[in-house]
């Protein structure tokens, strides 16, 4: 029985984009400290000159889709992260704009092979979000590690499919 898993360790040869949702950018600049810190812990060059890490900004949520599908499809990343927060509001534009987002990015995950990771924050309030990006822990660490596991994960089975 062969056990496959996605490792923190090789993560050098990962090439990873980073998109970001500027809406609600207290969070989402929050979730990005977050995310490059332990990209950088993990030996990822997140410097500007890095030719490992890619970063795209987008107006909102609902954009993270259409950007993730072009840089999915460019075939330069392993893996993507995407990073935003909606918040609801008293109007049902949070349910559209949460739904459209997780589907179009699952989409783009399913119909491209390549993983993306959903670090779409959906909370009721700014307090809920502020916690989750750093008061009381940044899930923006969280996203990164699966990522890192993922693009691991994803070259081990490339590895195994290649060898048979």
């Amino acid at each position: 029985m062969a056990t496959i898993e996605g490792r923190f360790t090789d993560a050098s040869r990962l090439r990873i984009a980073v998109v970001v949702a500027r809406f609600n950018d207290l969070v989402t600049n929050k979730l990005l400290s977050g995310c490059l810190d332990c990209l950088e812990r993990h030996g990822i060059d997140t410097s500007v000159e890095s030719n490992q890490l890619d970063l795209a900004w987008v107006p909102g949520s609902f954009e993270l889709p259409i950007v993730s599908q072009s840089l999915a499809r460019s075939g330069k990343y392993q893996v993507l992260i995407t990073l935003g927060a909606v918040i609801r509001g008293d109007t049902p534009h949070f349910d559209v704009v949460v739904a459209e987002a997780s589907k179009g990015i699952a989409a783009v995950s399913r119909d491209t092979g390549v993983p993306v990771i959903f670090g779409v924050l959906t909370t009721d309030t700014m307090h809920q979000a502020l916690e989750r990006a750093g008061i009381k822990s940044n899930l923006g660490w969280s996203y990164a590690l699966q990522a890192l596991e993922m693009g691991s994960l994803m070259n081990a089975i490339e590895s195994i499919k290649s060898s048979t």
